[in-house]
């Protein structure tokens, strides 16, 4: 039998994904409709999920985020909310000083989407999108133009996970009602 040696932070890496799936495998419900995907930046597929979430939301979005730029969420964020869907965002009140990300936030806000920012912390770095109740889009990647081409990400998606959306939706909660509303700036 070989052993491979590894490092202490590969390691813990793994005792972490191992700690994670040992989770997600026990609060999963039995049914085929749940599954969970990945996807990473720069390839495409992060921003693809992510716009997936958005735009199969019928109902509810909840959106937290700490950078705030991607065009293309801001536009599926929008068109989400011109189809009826209850779409609100916090973001990161400290991260989202800068033109780009004000730029992005005046258009959220003046398509009637409720925004608010949080300078409770020392940055809010949530990064997360909870749609219907029911799916979770987490993971490092940002809603930001960043994110999409230059970084590398990537994103989670738990589809049909209302246990751990409900665990989401507190959290965003309290992110929500810690924050301030925004206003746009035209």
């Amino acid at each position: 039998m070989k052993y491979i040696q590894t490092s202490s932070a590969e390691r813990a890496r793994f005792q972490i994904c191992a700690a994670v799936l040992a989770f997600l495998l026990c609060i999963a419900p039995a049914s085929q409709a749940e599954q969970i995907q990945v996807g990473f930046s720069p390839e495409g597929s992060a921003e693809a999920l992510v716009l997936n979430v958005i735009q199969s939301s019928k109902h509810q979005l909840r959106l937290m985020g700490y950078s705030f730029t991607s065009p293309k969420v801001v536009k599926a964020l929008i068109a989400a909310s011109r189809r009826g869907v209850d779409v609100r965002i916090v973001l990161d009140a400290h991260g989202n000083a800068n033109r780009s990300s004000r730029a992005a936030m005046n258009m959220i806000v003046n398509a009637g989407i409720p925004l608010r920012t949080n300078g409770a912390f020392k940055i809010q770095h949530d990064k997360v999108i909870i749609g219907d109740g029911l799916n979770v889009q987490t993971g490092s990647f940002n809603y930001s133009t960043a994110a999409a081409r230059s970084n590398s990400e990537n994103a989670l998606v738990m589809w049909g996970f209302p246990e751990v959306a409900n665990l989401y939706l507190e959290h965003w909660q309290s992110r929500w009602d810690q924050g301030e509303p925004y206003q746009s700036a035209y």
